[in-house]
């Protein structure tokens, strides 16, 4: 049952910490109810992102990949250098999962890192990667080596260096993002200098790029912890949405559980009302792991099952059934390894005319019961379809300049399919803005990749060392190269 029984349970945690793949709304496709088609095929010369709505204009595209170092830093420089003499902006990105623009430079020099490049070192247990590696390719040669990622996002799509710049956490505890895990990160300037950055070198470049979207500097590789690869047992426990937070941390201080998940209900005859904790100890038997698999036949049924909750609240109450009785009945062992190793196409939405919305909220443990009451008053007067919510911890995070958790936190990772239509994105924007402001009440945060639907006195709010990156960065690069949808949107006019 290794890499299968997950996936049994969780029928779609494949898709909700990270963007799903991009589709488009063919010019031809009506619009649901009559509404017109939001979005088109990007034309040639235009960049896309997860969400299927940041259609943006670029001047080039280019890919490098498998570059050595310093040929990697070579390209680099020339597209600053030529970016600079035009006046263009730079970017440089992976897998480009986020949803509102933040991996995209306007009219700018695109640059997509493709790398497999990966240096273990097991004696000081940490791997080097270049700029491009993706965690499928981190997985596969760090299981042949008996070693696991640190904390990684929980798909196996998205590219190491665009973990550490967007500061995306994981569901294995008891640790903050990612970022937390990384040692030390090269990168190119915007001057064309070569810098390291670490806690202990250039520590206010270190913050400032940990969650700083490709701002600051070109990351050309990093130093990441690793962790002995390692056989698990789940366990399941069903209980009141009310109680969830004090199980939750509790199994969090739990020296024995390496990770831990929440869901709740989103059937809107019980909505957020029941809450399941998943947490996972080593088992007993260590010996022989096998290689890390994916879930390949489960996920395909579970992507069905997943689908079918679409206006539909009898599909919705037989997943929770599944999750909360099949899932735990057939559960078995499966290594870390294999855990991790999905991508998000298993579960991707295939309709044309709908997209994956994700939203991602952070409160401490002890007002995740206002939460779930602020998302039961907001969501379900909304137009938008919930299929799911994923509920982590994260460690507090005192380095990112741009921290969404100054304290430790729960994060509450909602998945929505809205339509691909004008009227479908303006009640997404309501309906986010009401939920960043019943957050903030509460003392929290929101994450920043995903639709940029915030108002700036939301962001600024909920980023109060906003004007503090911005200065740095401005000072590191008064020409402003480098620059996104993020930038363009909130930071830039700060």
């Amino acid at each position: 049952m290794a890499g299968l029984t997950r996936r049994v349970v969780l029928l779609g945690t494949g898709a909700v910490l990270g963007g799903l793949g991009f589709r488009a709304v063919s010019p031809e496709l009506p619009g649901l109810a009559g509404v017109a088609p939001l979005a088109a095929p990007p034309a040639e010369g235009h960049l896309n992102d997860a969400s299927g709505l940041s259609d943006t204009p670029i001047f080039k595209h280019i890919t490098l990949s498998d570059e050595s170092d310093e040929a990697l830093v070579a390209a680099l420089r020339a597209e600053l250098k030529a970016a600079a003499a035009e006046g263009r902006a730079v970017n440089i990105g992976a897998a480009r999962h986020s949803m509102g623009g933040q991996a995209i430079p306007r009219d700018g020099h695109a640059i997509t890192c493709a790398s497999d490049y990966l240096d273990p070192d097991t004696a000081a247990g940490t791997y080097r990667v270049r700029a491009g590696v993706r965690w499928a390719s981190v997985i596969a040669q760090l299981d042949a080596q008996g070693f696991s990622p640190k904390v990684m996002q929980s798909n196996n799509d998205f590219g190491v260096a665009s973990t550490y710049s967007v500061n995306a956490h994981g569901w294995a505890v008891p640790h903050g993002p990612m970022g937390a895990t990384v040692r030390s990160v090269d990168m190119v300037m915007p001057d064309g200098t070569l810098l390291t950055a670490s806690r202990s070198e250039n520590p206010d470049l270190f913050g400032a790029a940990m969650g700083g979207y490709g701002l600051i500097g070109l990351i050309t590789s990093l130093v990441v912890e690793m962790v002995p690869n390692q056989r698990l047992t789940p366990t399941f426990t069903e209980l009141p949405a009310t109680d969830f937070a004090a199980a939750f941390m509790a199994a969090v201080a739990d020296p024995a559980v390496s990770m831990a998940y929440g869901r709740l209900n989103v059937d809107r005859g019980r909505f957020f009302q029941d809450g399941l904790l998943v947490a996972y100890r080593a088992a007993a038997d260590q010996s022989d792991l096998p290689t890390a698999s994916g879930s390949g036949f489960i996920s395909k049924v579970s992507r069905q099952i997943f689908r079918a909750q679409l206006g539909n609240e009898r599909v919705k109450r037989w997943r929770w059934g599944v999750e909360t009785d099949v899932g735990p009945a057939i559960a078995g062992d499966a290594t870390r390894n294999s855990l991790f190793n999905e991508p998000v196409i298993t579960l991707d939405d295939r309709d044309p005319r709908r997209t994956d919305i994700l939203h991602e909220y952070f409160v401490s443990p002890d007002a995740l019961a206002d939460f779930t009451k602020a998302c039961t008053d907001a969501i379900p007067a909304s137009y938008q379809e919930l299929l799911n919510v994923t509920l982590r911890y994260v460690a507090a995070d005192p380095t990112s300049m741009l921290s969404y958790a100054p304290v430790p936190r729960i994060a509450a990772v909602l998945l929505f399919s809205q339509e691909m239509t004008a009227r479908a994105e303006a009640d997404m924007a309501r309906l986010t803005r009401d939920l960043i402001d019943r957050v903030l009440a509460l003392g929290g945060s929101y994450y920043l990749p995903y639709r940029p639907h915030a108002s700036q006195a939301q962001f600024t709010q909920a980023y109060p060392q906003a004007q503090a990156f911005v200065g740095l960065k401005r000072q590191l690069d008064p020409q402003l190269l480098l620059r996104n949808g993020l930038w363009d949107t909130y930071l830039g006019v700060i």
